[in-house]
């Protein structure tokens, strides 16, 4: 099974950007799809976003606002989220996730199962 480890938390202030990275572990990365979730103080975790096996296809919660993309290398077995034009409302923990996938189609949030520790994201105003 995939072990994920995210990167590139941190404190923002309202506008800026930042990069968060998930690494996994494993030979096989390229067989899992991968997602990104966030969980905010007091709420439920909530999906973000979900790209496929390959990286070709993508799908986000709220594709109208624009300001998230997932990414992903598999040669490097990561997975990337670039969040822009950020508000003190994205503040949260994000985790990443994985799913042994059999398709190349990006995952609904109920298909995933493995999840990373979490990297705190805090936008100040």
């Amino acid at each position: 099974q995939v072990q994920l480890v995210e990167s590139g938390g941190g404190l923002v202030q309202a506008g800026g950007s930042l990069r968060l990275s998930c690494a996994a572990s494993g030979r096989t990365f390229s067989s899992y799809a991968m997602g990104w979730f966030r969980q905010a103080p007091g709420k439920e975790r909530e999906f973000v976003a979900s790209i496929s096996r390959s990286g070709g296809r993508a799908y986000y919660v709220d594709p109208k606002k624009g300001r998230f993309t997932i990414s992903r290398d598999n040669a490097k077995n990561t997975v990337y989220l670039q969040m822009n034009s950020l508000k003190p409302e994205d503040t949260a923990v994000y985790y990443c996730a994985a799913t042994f996938y059999y398709s190349d189609y990006p995952p609904a949030a109920a298909q995933f199962d493995t999840w990373g520790q979490g990297t705190q994201v805090t936008v100040s105003s």
